[in-house]
């Protein structure tokens, strides 16, 4: 495991903690963005800066059997691919994996679909997810799920943050909306870990880029352990069919699709799939790099303690800095021009959302947090394109709550050992992030 790095200094006055900042930008002819070690050491800002100045449409090489890949990490450009889905589809995948053709209808979610049937697909749960039903419906007991989970944390004088609030909190939500046993939560979590950790050996045997991983091709993440969650969630939505529950599962379990079309077997496990993931990690990684921010930047911490209610103004700010997935992929449908450079049919073109949201001629000095800042229009959902988040009305409300139950409680706040990252350059993920408090 990797230590984060201290980068070099361009904060004021009141932000002088080590590691905050913007880093040295690489050279160009140094950069590699499908380095996972230079992601886990925290090393990708830098990288990102060079891109943006110098070359911010790149053609990255890639090894055997990839391909390489375009690196978009320009805000505006990043947002001309994404909500242009004729020219640049997803249907040929999303990550930088090149999966086989005779295999991509096996593994393919809905993050792999376009169109009526991509829109179909989302309807199926959008309700359950809208802001409206959520402030009914979940508000309530997810703000005591929330003081809970502090008040188990903060009986202690030293925890590691990750592991007691960050990955304890979204994945009891998570438990929630798909109604399973609180008890059922850890394998959640470690399932959760060992997918989208698939390139982390703290977290899989079957790293991704290994060799080993060509045995388990047809399944997604390369995971034999996608096998368990399929047969987890056809246990669940077997034993809801027919039944009037609400929650996401008999939701998938009894609803037809508005294209006509019905999810098969298939569908449904990679539907559920896709839930067990994108419902735990990126409110997970969003909290543990906000929380790690306002650690380093204690001025922003001292600002929100003082005035609590800019934590729900503020909050697009803090998802900003945290940019919990680094990127998206897509693939050009036709030859198509792109910030100077031609982009030729079959290309892999990769947003790297974490760069746009530190592109500094959208957001002044990006790499200082300002909780003040106005109309922040940032890339962390996908902003609204067709494949904007669906659990982003969801997540701005788990991170919002946890930090109006936290920050007020918290006197001081201190890092007591190394912070460990995943190693990936897909989820912007911490592992360990060890804290001492003292509370009010």
């Amino acid at each position: 495991m990797q230590p984060e790095q201290v980068s070099s200094y361009r904060l004021g006055p009141n932000d002088l903690s080590p590691g905050a900042a913007m880093q040295t930008p690489m050279p160009l002819d140094a950069v590699d963005l499908a380095d996972y070690d230079r992601f886990q050491s925290n090393l990708a800002w830098g990288q990102f800066d060079t891109l943006r100045r110098e070359d911010p449409v790149h053609w990255n090489p890639e090894t055997a059997p990839n391909r390489g890949f375009w690196s978009v990490t320009r805000y505006h450009d990043i947002w001309q691919v994404d909500r242009d889905t004729a020219s640049f589809t997803s249907e040929r995948f999303v990550n930088l994996e090149e999966v086989d053709d005779d295999l991509m209808d096996i593994r393919r979610s809905m993050l792999e679909t376009d169109g009526r049937r991509h829109l179909a697909l989302r309807q199926l749960i959008a309700r359950e997810l809208s802001p409206r039903n959520l402030m009914k419906n979940y508000e309530g007991f997810l703000r005591e799920l929330t003081r809970r989970t502090v008040d188990e944390a903060l009986a202690d004088d030293e925890f590691d943050f990750v592991r007691r609030i960050s990955a304890d909190f979204p994945i009891q939500v998570l438990a929630r909306l798909l109604d399973v046993p609180r008890e059922d939560t850890g394998q959640l979590i470690a399932w959760g870990n060992e997918m989208v950790g698939n390139t982390d050996p703290d977290y899989t045997q079957h790293q991704f880029d290994s060799p080993e991983s060509e045995k388990y091709k047809h399944l997604p993440f390369r995971s034999p352990t996608t096998q368990d969650v399929f047969d987890y969630g056809r246990a669940l939505r077997d034993s809801r069919r027919g039944g009037d529950g609400t929650d996401l599962v008999s939701q998938l379990a009894n609803k037809m699709p508005s294209d006509g079309v019905p999810l098969s077997d298939r569908d449904f496990d990679n539907y559920f799939l896709l839930l067990v993931i994108a419902g735990n990690e990126t409110t997970r990684h969003a909290i543990s790099n906000s929380m790690l921010g306002l650690i380093q930047q204690p001025g922003q911490l001292r600002l929100l303690q003082e005035n609590p209610a800019l934590i729900a103004t503020g909050l697009e700010e803090l998802l900003r800095w945290a940019s919990p997935v680094y990127h998206f992929r897509r693939t050009a449908t036709r030859d198509v021009e792109l910030g100077g450079k031609t982009i030729r049919e079959g290309d892999k073109v990769v947003m790297w959302f974490a760069s746009g949201n530190r592109d500094e001629e959208v957001f002044p000095d990006p790499y200082r947090i300002d909780v003040t800042r106005p109309n922040v229009d940032h890339l962390t959902f996908g902003k609204g394109s067709p494949h904007l988040c669906m659990g982003n009305s969801l997540a701005r409300m788990e991170v919002r709550l946890m930090f109006e139950e936290l920050l007020p409680r918290l006197r001081d706040i201190e890092l007591t050992g190394e912070v460990t990252r995943v190693r990936s350059n897909f989820v912007n993920g911490i592992k360990k992030f060890p804290v001492r408090v003292r509370t009010r």
